[in-house]
């Protein structure tokens, strides 16, 4: 394990968040507040009272405060996006064991909204991966057609696509054939 299971789990939940921006006219992945609790369920976001259509919205304009750090050309350009974004959530750092989890930091005010709790658990983890200087693992995926981000936790750091199925076969698939084709 690269990180700490809490940062890899932040990280993975800051990655779906970007990667549910709509990419066409109708492929929002956040649509509505049934699918914002199934986000917040499915990456065990603690302490999330009510949600609201306001919430669902702050979700949603969160996920393009975030997207540039994939894209940052070096460590100082990620950690701006990374303050800022940190910057405007409130803090409290404290140690919690719920649910079955061992001790681990929760950065986030008690009764923060859902938007603020996101903005800086997933920033504390960005921020723990620039400042340890493994910037380069956050990136796009490598397909010329796809916007989606990815978190390269592999050792060698060989990740190149967000879904080896989709856009790694596709690709995959696409230089066979040419390679078919210029052989012929």
């Amino acid at each position: 394990m690269l990180f700490s299971h809490d940062t890899e789990h932040s990280l993975a939940c800051a990655v779906e968040l970007v990667n549910s921006a709509p990419r066409g006219a109708n492929d929002e992945g956040l649509p509505d507040l049934n699918a914002l609790r199934e986000f917040v369920v499915r990456h065990d976001v603690s302490e999330v009272g009510r949600l609201s259509g306001a919430d669902l919205q702050a979700v949603q304009d969160l996920r393009e405060a975030i997207r540039p750090v994939f894209s940052a050309p070096d460590d100082r350009t990620a950690a701006a996006v990374v303050n800022t974004l940190v910057s405007q959530a409130g803090v409290t750092p404290r140690l919690t064991d719920h649910d079955g989890y061992d001790w681990h930091i929760h950065y986030f005010t008690p009764g923060a909204s859902l938007a603020d709790h996101l903005a800086i658990d997933c920033g504390m983890a960005l921020a723990h991966v620039v400042a340890s200087g493994e910037h380069e693992r956050l990136r796009r995926c490598e397909a010329p057609d796809c916007e989606q981000v990815l978190v390269d936790l592999s050792r060698n750091r060989s990740k190149r696509y967000c879904d080896a199925r989709t856009c790694g076969n596709r690709l995959h698939v696409a230089a066979y054939r040419e390679r078919q084709r210029a052989a012929q």
